[in-house]
């Protein structure tokens, strides 16, 4: 029998012991005792404090000036600035704050999944001012899950369970849709993101693996789909292809849709890496920065697990990588993820910032993971791109060109699934234009805070933003571009200190 795994496929998802996870303190960490900054450029701004939470899967929600995320096995935590987190809970069990009497309430649900917690869930308010907490339950080897919501008066909970909306995984039976239930084609019910399009109308998108990704219409007033929806409406995926953690953000600047999605492996070595693909509508068709249309996104007909189909779709926004320190920098290790996945998104309707949130584990800390949040820009071609270092209070600015020239620690995220963590190499971007080390091409500001530049044979799009890097604990220049192929390049400059 071959074993499903999914984002429902690991064994208490490294989350048990989050205190044990974040044992290893982080070059940051280590500096806040002093809380100074050794970058001359800089010494009069103080080094961002950072408290580290463990949430898989994390999906975000605010509330007044508090920033909750909730994930798999009720996970929680709440950040007041998306850098110090407060973990609130950890794991399923009787009387937890989430979810008090969740082993009864919960009964038919875990029983029909075969489970015993929880995976990826998401929290919206909707109308009547409650909020919905839009939970999964999944087997793990198989498609068996449930997707239900559950209501609380406050988004800390309490929450009471309302009901199951759809099932999965009903082996020789008849599915949601009316048909005899087919995991190639069917939905794993789980990973929900539920969203208001800039109309005003709710949507769910879901899926992992199995059948696809697929959206049904919501509504708002009930928190219950629309009838005769059947699973809804594919978008992408089928025959158990290696694509979850569905996750919706419309940009006003651009009037997109944006389905971010995780292809690979959660676990420490498989490959995990989060893409993106765009539309004009929220039930697509969605494209990737090729134009590819993503509904032929799968595996081929027959085969289980099949990447090489799926590789050439969705534009790859981050992946494994370590960007180690380099002669002249301090002592350190430098910074570096394994597996970064299943993300949500925040866009401040104020100020137009995007925010990337998602799980990570880290080279060499084996199944450990905790949250990261990073903050994103647009590049010149509408895409989304996530600059390379963890969110630490910084905003957008001019960049001069002398800001840009100099050496960078250089990260080529490639196209690929992948366990395989990308080295980054030094390259420097001349005052000349031209780019040398090891890679050679050209690069040129095409405007305030944004650059192109040309390697091999592909120009690369990117933003630039000067960011606080853990490894170097200094300010750097940093710049995060993307190709038409879909490729995801990174510089981090070199420290001078």
């Amino acid at each position: 029998m071959m074993t499903f795994m999914s984002a429902c496929s690991e064994p208490n998802d490294g989350n048990a012991t989050p205190a044990a996870e974040s044992a290893a303190p982080t070059a940051n960490q280590e500096a806040e005792e002093t809380n100074t900054t050794n970058n001359s450029e800089d010494a009069s701004i103080e080094e961002p404090i950072f408290a580290n939470a463990s949430v898989h899967d994390p999906s975000i929600i605010k509330v007044e000036d508090t920033f909750y995320i909730f994930g798999s096995h009720l996970a929680t935590a709440k950040s007041k600035d998306l850098m110090s987190w407060e973990q609130i809970n950890s794991s399923v069990y009787e009387g937890n704050p989430i979810i008090p009497d969740v082993l009864t309430e919960m009964s038919e649900g875990l029983e029909w999944a075969e489970t015993e917690t929880f995976w990826a869930g998401d929290v919206i308010k909707l109308p009547d001012g409650k909020f919905y907490m839009y939970y999964s339950m999944c087997k793990g080897d198989s498609p068996r899950s449930v997707l239900g919501y559950a209501v609380s008066d406050k988004v800390e909970g309490p929450y009471t369970n309302k009901g199951i909306i759809l099932k999965s995984g009903m082996w020789n039976d008849i599915g949601e849709d009316g048909t005899l239930y087919d995991a190639t084609v069917h939905p794993n019910v789980v990973d929900p993101n539920v969203f208001y399009d800039k109309d005003g109308i709710l949507w769910m998108v879901y899926g992992s693996y199995s059948g696809g990704i697929f959206i049904m219409r919501m509504n708002a007033e009930t928190g219950l789909p629309y009838p005769d929806q059947g699973y809804g409406k594919k978008l992408l995926g089928n025959n158990h292809s290696r694509i979850e953690a569905p996750y919706m953000m419309y940009s006003k600047e651009t009037d997109y849709y944006y389905l971010f999605l995780s292809y690979g492996g959660l676990d420490s070595v498989g490959g995990y890496n989060i893409r993106v693909a765009r539309s004009k509508n929220p039930d697509g068709p969605f494209q990737d920065s090729e134009g590819k249309d993503m509904i032929d996104a799968f595996g081929a007909f027959g085969t289980f697990f099949d990447d090489a189909s799926i590789t050439p779709y969705g534009a790859k926004l981050i992946g494994n990588f370590q960007m180690d320190n380099v002669d002249g920098e301090i002592a350190n290790i430098g910074t570096g993820y394994v597996s970064p996945g299943h993300n949500s998104t925040y866009v401040d309707p104020e100020s137009g910032q995007m925010f990337i949130i998602f799980h990570t584990r880290f080279p060499s800390r084996g199944e450990g993971h905790e949250v990261r949040v990073h903050q994103m820009l647009m590049n010149t071609e509408g895409w989304p791109v996530i600059t390379p270092h963890r969110y630490a209070g910084e905003t957008i600015a001019v960049v001069s060109k002398e800001q840009i020239i100099g050496d960078y620690k250089y990260v080529n995220h490639g196209k690929d699934i992948t366990a395989d963590i990308k080295q980054a190499t030094v390259i420097t971007l001349g005052e000349d234009g031209k780019i040398s080390g090891s890679v050679s091409g050209t690069w040129e500001s095409t405007g305030e805070h944004t650059l192109n530049l040309m390697i091999d044979g592909s120009v690369y799009y990117g933003s630039l933003l000067k960011e606080w890097n853990e490894g170097t604990q200094s300010y750097v220049m940093t710049f995060s571009a993307l190709s038409a192929k879909g490729v995801t390049i990174w510089g981090s400059h070199v420290s001078n200190k």
